[in-house]
């Protein structure tokens, strides 16, 4: 009787298949790009751009007292809207029970310059010494170029 060969090493397969791998990066790609936006706290706007920002880490905190100041006047106090009038009676609950009287006021940068004034009287007049402006850096673009001034072009 003669011996049977079996020659199983030629059917294994040492390519490693990189389809579920991508499959799941692609889940999680969409996953985060969707909950980013939902991570940042409040209404949003495009705040002033500087040189140099002073960093406030404290602003990004949960229990941080934000202001919105809107493009159109609209103010919010946390994700609640209210009127500018109402501000310091509202401040001045939340502050009560509270150490620490920091109050942060992200406002746009196309916001008008006294309905900023008018939150920052509010919040001063509700006890708050202490007001965080928040701002953004500025970017420049390469080295040596200059910012469009939004002239026509030369020579027209």
């Amino acid at each position: 009787m003669a011996l049977a060969l079996r020659n199983e090493g030629s059917k294994v397969n040492s390519n490693i298949n990189v389809t579920p791998m991508v499959d799941v990066m692609l889940v999680l790609l969409i996953i985060f790009m969707v909950i980013t936006p939902m991570l940042q706290k409040g209404q949003s706007v495009d705040m002033a751009k500087v040189n140099n920002p002073v960093p406030m880490p404290d602003a990004d905190k949960d229990d941080a007292l934000l202001i919105v100041v809107m493009r159109d006047g609209q103010v919010y106090f946390g994700t609640d809207r209210v009127k500018v009038d109402e501000l310091t009676n509202k401040v001045k609950d939340r502050l009560a029970d509270r150490p620490d009287k920091r109050v942060f006021i992200r406002a746009d940068m196309r916001a008008k310059y006294g309905a900023v004034v008018d939150v920052v009287d509010n919040v001063r007049a509700a006890g708050v010494d202490d007001v965080g402006l928040l701002t953004e850096q500025r970017h420049e673009g390469p080295a040596g170029s200059k910012p469009p001034t939004g002239g026509p072009p030369s020579g027209e």
